[in-house]
């Protein structure tokens, strides 16, 4: 694997990053990995995901200090760091920041250009907002999650990547940069950009709205085009029990596709008689099930018939195409997937190894110009530079460690675990 280098197009922007697990520090991530100075503010004992630092990807180009924001001080320290940034993500249940004194009002008072970034499951209102939940919970009530899996059993879980990372952080990103526009163009201000899981996922299904509206799609899972209800898209077994994915949905392609897996022409025909497919469905199986995974790779893999060898996590990086673009890359000992998307002038790279919780107080305090930071003084001399001797109860498990895993106990007011 080869390393790309370069800093990204994000330079000279500066993230605060308020931990927590989930969405939220994926989000920053992104940012730092287009070349944010993202400083993540993490909290002693730790955010409760249970995952060594050191292998925590999601922290990778960031740095860390540690401040608690429970601590007489601890708002105050915030708020010297806010009044240098231009960004801040936050992933607190719904009034947390306020009650510890560094919600919107506290923060844009200090700094007006700032753009205030929320990430939570259910958005900031509505009946739910103050309701724990997780990735599943909120592409649930979506109907997101009814598309995924057979029609005669349950809906399968897509891991956490349609809710949490794909309707939450890269909506949480594409609104924190289009606010940052915003506030850095003439006679711009900073704003608050609130970034639901269930907005985002429920967005993320536009065009299956639009072709339920037009009578194309059936609202029931398994029987549709792209849901697995099509014999020529979805996955198959082969010989040696690993599978095939076959997504042949133009003519052209679907001719190659029965070419190449040795199917009759009266049977390929099936293609265009949606009364047939079950039978399709079986003879492509069959055909499937003759040779191994490696074998029908082989096969297809000089053709537009648009099949594709299913690979587990640890065998992706080695898959030719991926180690030609560099998809993957190496750092700190690490493989890990390497920052996306690629930038002609400003390229972007893994410059840094996940940060450890504290490690970089002083880096900071010296690139930040904030002294007090290595010291744990506050900066008292600007507007809202006072330390707010309220506390309240971020709404998270209190987290205790166990060896090197941390333990986050479920209690009454964080069924969750995490700081929504």
């Amino acid at each position: 694997m080869t390393a790309t280098t370069g800093s990204g197009p994000l330079g000279g922007v500066r993230v605060v990053e308020l931990a927590g697990i989930g969405p939220g520090p994926f989000a920053a991530m992104l940012l730092a990995d287009l070349g944010a100075d993202v400083v993540r503010v993490d909290r002693p004992g730790g955010a409760g995901l249970g995952i060594d630092p050191a292998y925590d990807l999601t922290n990778r180009n960031k740095r860390s200090v540690l401040l608690d924001l429970k601590a007489a001080d601890g708002p105050a320290r915030l708020l010297d760091l806010v009044a240098r940034a231009d960004v801040l993500i936050e992933g607190y249940r719904p009034g947390v920041a306020e009650r510890l004194g560094v919600g919107p009002d506290e923060c844009l008072a200090r700094n007006p250009r700032l753009v205030y970034g929320r990430m939570t499951g259910w958005g900031q209102d509505g009946p739910l907002a103050r309701r724990a939940g997780h990735d599943v919970s909120y592409i649930a009530v979506t109907g997101t999650l009814s598309l995924f899996g057979r029609p005669d059993e349950p809906p399968t879980v897509p891991a956490n990547l349609v809710g949490d990372y794909a309707g939450g952080s890269l909506y949480l990103v594409v609104g924190v940069l289009a606010a940052l526009h915003h506030a850095r163009s003439e006679g711009g201000t900073g704003q608050v950009v609130d970034a639901a899981v269930a907005d985002g996922a429920a967005h993320l299904a536009t065009m299956i709205h639009a072709m339920l509206a037009a009578g194309a799609w059936q609202d029931r899972r398994g029987s549709n085009l792209l849901d697995g209800g099509c014999p020529f898209y979805g996955t198959y077994e082969t010989a040696d029990g690993a599978h095939m994915a076959v997504g042949a949905l133009e003519q052209r392609f679907y001719d190659v596709f029965t070419r190449v897996l040795g199917l009759d022409d009266a049977t390929a025909a099936a293609r265009h008689e949606p009364a047939r497919w079950d039978e399709l469905r079986t003879a492509v199986a069959a055909r499937f099930a003759t040779r191994t995974r490696e074998e029908w790779t082989a096969l297809f893999e000089d053709t537009d018939a648009c099949v594709a060898p299913v690979l587990t996590l640890r065998e992706a990086p080695a898959h030719p195409h991926l180690a030609a673009r560099g998809t993957f890359t190496e750092h700190a000992g690490l493989t890990q997937p390497a920052p996306a998307p690629r930038f002609s002038a400003t390229p972007a790279s893994v410059r840094r190894p996940p940060a450890r919780p504290g490690a970089d107080a002083e880096e900071v305090a010296r690139d930040w110009d904030l002294p007090a930071l290595a010291t744990g003084d506050a900066d008292t001399g600007g507007p809202g530079g006072t330390a707010d001797t309220r506390t309240a109860d971020t709404e998270t498990a209190d987290t205790r460690t166990a060896g090197s895993r941390a333990v986050s106990p479920v209690s009454p007011d964080s069924p969750d675990r995490r700081p929504r």
